[in-house]
């Protein structure tokens, strides 16, 4: 039932095999959905090899450099998707950062460095990438988003992420209110953590998994297959009537009280 055949897809935040973005690039392409590929340019082209490697076997059509701080870049790359696929229908921010010392200690000291980079990566990013992909998303579309709990609850060792995240849940529901008209959904996931690149700078992930595994109602955390499973649900017809809503992929734990 869940057909994305015929569906461009652009997918952002792909580091390595445990990103949550590589789960949401396998369950699409699964789907049927045609792909484009992003990645964070380096000097040495290091990480272009080795995001080129992972997804190969997904056969993307487009495979592009894009760094949100870069405005040259993210023209670039809807440029190219203009030119080569003509449409987009798909788009998924998997995109957040924040300066590991800004994730520890006292939150009241966060250096305005850090909250700015945080905040502008983690956060307006979407706003730039919803907007870049407004114009091309001519039959409606879907974007989507990933959050998490430390958005709307204090969760140690988050800090300025947690605002960013706060921030991000906010942009998604204006996001959805403007996009409406032209049949674009826009909805984020929170999924429970799992052990990603991007998680490892958070203190304590560990013990927050072996928290959640021993407190939420199905005794585990996720992977990134279930939260790849959802995201493409919510990029099908299948969700058709679903916008502005921040979907829970944490195994329960965001019900329980203690």
């Amino acid at each position: 039932m869940l057909d994305l055949t015929g569906k461009n897809a652009l997918v952002t935040g792909i580091a390595n095999n445990r990103s949550i973005a590589w789960g949401i690039a396998q369950q699409l392409h699964k789907a049927g959905a045609n792909l484009g590929i992003t990645y964070l340019s380096d000097d040495k082209g290091k990480m272009e090899r080795k995001v080129f490697e992972l997804v190969e076997p997904l056969n993307p059509s487009l495979f592009l450099p894009c760094n949100v701080q870069n405005e040259t870049e993210i023209q670039s790359t809807f440029a190219e998707i203009s030119s080569k696929w003509n449409k987009l229908d798909i788009l998924i921010h998997c995109l957040a950062f924040a300066n590991k010392d800004d994730l520890s200690g006292d939150f009241s000291q966060t250096s305005r460095s850090g909250f700015n980079t945080a905040l502008e990566i983690s956060t307006y990013s979407l706003i730039q990438l919803a907007g870049a992909a407004k114009p091309l998303m001519t039959e409606g579309g879907s974007i989507v988003t990933l959050t998490y709990l430390g958005g709307v609850r204090a969760i140690p060792n988050y800090n300025v992420m947690g605002v960013a995240k706060a921030g991000l849940e906010a942009s998604v529901r204006y996001l959805a209110s403007e996009l409406g008209q032209q049949n674009i959904r826009v909805n984020a996931i929170s999924a429970g953590p799992i052990r990603t690149l991007a998680s490892s700078a958070v203190g304590g992930i560990l013990d927050m998994i072996h928290h959640v595994e021993q407190v939420a109602p199905l005794r585990r955390t996720v992977t990134q297959t279930e939260v790849g499973n959802t995201a493409a649900f919510l990029c099908s017809d299948l969700s058709s009537g679903i916008t502005g809503q921040v979907l829970y992929v944490d195994a329960g734990y965001e019900i329980m009280g203690m």
